[in-house]
């Protein structure tokens, strides 16, 4: 029972501070976009086809406004953060503990940018391949990327000490 509690915290943990660290990755990825290096951003280009995936299912056209479209965008960037998060924690009480988190946080959020933006992204038609991609948005993302892990890695250290 101890150990499920334990795994439950470390889940709801993770998620907490998923969602957290998607808002300096978040506020980077803005900063990548208002200098010209990312097009449409990812997480709003998935949206849309979430969206155009709703309306094939509907009788009717689903075509939100604006300000609506954007609130799910950031909703939903915020829950896949959150999705994110909650695994890492559940195995980092696993890892050694005399690799920083931060540095633990990086690795494992390179291989989300991987999975996603080599993997089920391009899979679905959603996006090119980050190796086809324009040079600027996989860098961006990557840099994006690296913020998300430091901040759900540091989180972890300071909130679920391993060792």
């Amino acid at each position: 029972m101890v150990q499920l509690q334990r795994a439950l915290v470390d889940v709801f943990t993770g998620a907490a501070l998923g969602a957290a660290a998607t808002v300096p990755m978040s506020a980077l990825m803005l900063g990548a976009q208002r200098a010209g290096l990312m097009g449409t951003q990812p997480p709003r280009r998935i949206t849309d086809e979430a969206i155009g995936v709703v309306d094939d299912w509907t009788e009717g056209p689903v075509d939100p406004p604006e300000p609506a479209r954007r609130t799910l965008t950031t909703l939903t960037h915020l829950g896949f953060g959150a999705a994110a998060g909650a695994p890492f924690a559940l195995t980092h009480r696993f890892l050694p503990a005399s690799v920083p988190g931060e540095v633990v946080g990086t690795v494992y959020a390179l291989g989300v940018w991987a999975s996603a933006y080599l993997g089920w992204v391009p899979a679905l038609g959603i996006m090119p391949r980050a190796d086809d991609d324009r040079p600027d948005r996989p860098a961006s993302m990557i840099a994006a990327h690296l913020v998300y892990g430091a901040v759900l890695g540091a989180g972890l250290r300071v909130l679920r000490p391993r060792g």
